[in-house]
């Protein structure tokens, strides 16, 4: 560790640490662009430059490494000079159309004109023409005229991807950002350039002109869709009920942590969070000789409470089927080997995961549920679904989530349920398998519930509540201990 003075406040920091890295851990702000944690330092914006005693000129914080005893400037007039001078000349070229970017409120360049800069422009030539809204790839969008050369898109696509799609051509004023021939970007993690372009450069078709930032509402959250359990922040718009619209998912972004998912997500992550809050189930209902009615959760809890305890009655106890699956959470799991004792202790219960897709390498997965390692650790054996067993060894059935569906065709299912006297289906949306089940219970999303899930490394992840469900909707655990207490009583929590 090493001592050294910022402004004339002392720092300890790491030797090799560079000094912004030291700088911004400490709480100091060092304005930059190219910078950026996960890569080696650029040194191509000129913005972080700072003074540093000793040294006949100005030197770049992101380049520069601490050493024992070194004083470091960052708000002498020469620094304030220097910033002035990289945004005038970055400003030159750059077009003043912050009214329509997607990038306004959040606009590195932007931000830091409005602390550095104020200066009177000076520029009267016309300003270089280039390529506008240039699709580069899935739902990417470069606008040339925008682009402050950072690079950090080039640096990602060779860096953390492997693919290197982007390069940079010519050179001086006429320096652009561009495709390699024959290539576009295609890869499991192209969302993550429009998070780390500090500008407005690269923005996302499924984001632009949609809403503006600042009118979005955020929370962290644990991405579902692999084992990996990458952390994510959610941006939203809440719903009302009163005019039938719910909440809105407008962007899922990377959350930092080190230990899980370091500065990254996947496209699968990011683009299919959203739409899995669409198609909800939000009302309790029975469907009997083909006519739906809404039914009371107290109504359907009490119904379910009887099935039960009427199987338990006449000595068929062990007839209960469950079919889970690894959205659930440890607490839900746990709730579930506690309500349903018989059940799980005779192995009359299944998994009806999602089929396991391709893993990348990276970060993605083959599981795609968030905690198939977690019930691993409760002790439940991870069995695939067999309908001929359900159908011979169930008496009444309680199904979590719609994958079964993906592990046979609907009529097959529907012939093989068709046989057991009463079926309840714990479900966040609707769908086909509605029909073929008497009562369907409305069910949370992750983002809609707490618990935790254990990744596919072990780590346990706690999740929060970040925004209502919607209707009727209600977490599993909640009803999952309301049946318990109705089947079991009040118990102590080791019981």
């Amino acid at each position: 560790m090493l001592k050294i003075r910022i402004d004339g406040r002392e720092i300890e920091t790491p030797d090799g640490t560079t000094v912004l890295a030291a700088a911004l851990a400490s709480g100091i702000e060092i304005p930059h662009f190219c910078h950026h944690p996960a890569f080696e330092p650029e040194g191509t914006c000129r913005m972080c430059l700072v003074g540093i005693e000793g040294s006949p000129k100005l030197e770049l914080a992101c380049a520069t490494k601490v050493k024992e005893g070194m004083k470091v400037s960052t708000d002498t007039p020469e620094v304030a000079a220097a910033r002035r001078d990289v945004l005038e000349f970055l400003l030159a070229e750059h077009p003043l159309d912050c009214p329509v970017c997607d990038k306004a409120g959040e606009c590195r360049l932007q931000d830091y004109y409005d602390r550095h800069g104020r200066f009177a422009g000076r520029f009267r030539e016309t300003r270089e023409k280039k390529d506008k809204i240039v699709p580069i790839g899935r739902s990417l969008l470069l606008d040339n005229e925008r682009c402050i050369l950072c690079t950090r898109c080039v640096r990602f696509l060779r860096r953390v991807t492997g693919t290197g799609e982007l390069g940079v051509y010519q050179r001086g004023v006429r320096t652009w950002i561009g495709l390699y021939e024959g290539l576009k970007i295609d890869n499991d993690y192209s969302g993550n350039l429009v998070e780390i372009c500090p500008v407005g450069a690269i923005t996302d078709a499924d984001f632009r002109a949609r809403t503006r930032t600042w009118l979005l509402e955020k929370g962290d959250s644990l991405c579902p869709h692999c084992g990996r359990g990458c952390n994510v922040t959610l941006e939203f718009r809440s719903g009302s009920e009163r005019s039938g619209e719910g909440t809105k998912v407008f962007r899922v972004r990377a959350r930092e942590n080190p230990g899980v998912n370091g500065h990254w997500i996947c496209d699968i992550g990011r683009y299919v969070y959203p739409k899995g809050i669409e198609d909800r189930c939000r009302r309790v209902l029975m469907n009997k000789d083909g006519n739906v009615t809404e039914l009371s959760w107290d109504q359907a809890l009490v119904l379910l409470t009887e099935k039960v305890r009427a199987l338990q009655g006449a000595g068929r106890g062990g007839r209960v089927g469950l079919v889970l699956d690894t959205f659930l959470s440890n607490e839900e799991l746990a709730l579930v080997r506690r309500a349903f004792s018989g059940a799980v202790a005779g192995r009359n219960y299944w998994f009806a995961d999602p089929l396991p897709g391709r893993a990348d390498g990276l970060l993605l997965t083959a599981e795609r549920t968030p905690n198939r390692r977690g019930a691993l650790d409760l002790g439940f054996e991870l069995r695939a679904p067999d309908l001929r067993e359900i159908a011979k060894s169930a008496d009444l059935i309680l199904i979590f989530g719609t994958a079964l569906l993906e592990h046979f065709p609907e009529d097959i299912v529907r012939e093989a349920l068709a046989g057991i006297q009463a079926k309840f289906l714990f479900t966040a949306h609707a769908g086909a398998l509605d029909r073929s089940v008497d009562v369907i219970l409305p069910t949370a999303l992750m983002g809609e519930r707490s618990g935790s899930v254990t990744n596919i490394d072990g780590k346990v992840q706690s999740f929060h509540p970040v925004w209502n469900p919607p209707g009727d909707a209600r977490p599993a655990g909640d009803i999952l201990a309301d049946l318990d207490r109705a089947l079991n009583g009040e118990r102590g929590v080791g019981t």
